[in-house]
């Protein structure tokens, strides 16, 4: 059994910062990519970031500059940075683990998602 475990979400004003956590815990060989996405009141979910096991990182254009993503490969964890937030970037934010099994096979793991609301 393999589970993502997500913490650091919250109520922050704009312009604050916060820093979201996602912890794998089980029985698997390792994990390749991570990412974070996030679905904001009423909308899809959307990409924001993601990391491979060797530390090559994308963004999306929206959190460029202000987010930073993260992995500790030693406690098979990953983390969001968020600086600089706007209201726009209150959403649940999920993390995403591509998490190799000792059958040989990957799978997809979602953690369980993370309130963040930016408001004054």
């Amino acid at each position: 059994q393999v589970q993502l475990v997500e913490s650091g979400g919250g109520l922050v004003q704009p312009g604050g910062s916060l820093r979201l956590s996602c912890a794998a815990s089980g029985n698997f060989l390792s994990i390749n990519h991570m990412g974070w996405y996030r679905q904001p009141p009423g909308k899809q979910r959307e990409l924001v970031a993601t990391i491979t096991s060797g530390g090559s990182t994308t963004y999306a254009d929206s959190v460029k500059g202000r987010f930073t993503i993260s992995r500790d490969n030693a406690k098979n964890t990953a983390y969001l940075q968020m600086n600089t937030l706007k209201p726009e970037d209150t959403a649940v934010y999920y993390c995403l683990g591509h998490v190799a099994l000792s059958s040989g096979y990957v799978y997809q793991y979602w953690g369980q998602g993370s309130q963040v609301t930016v408001s004054s």
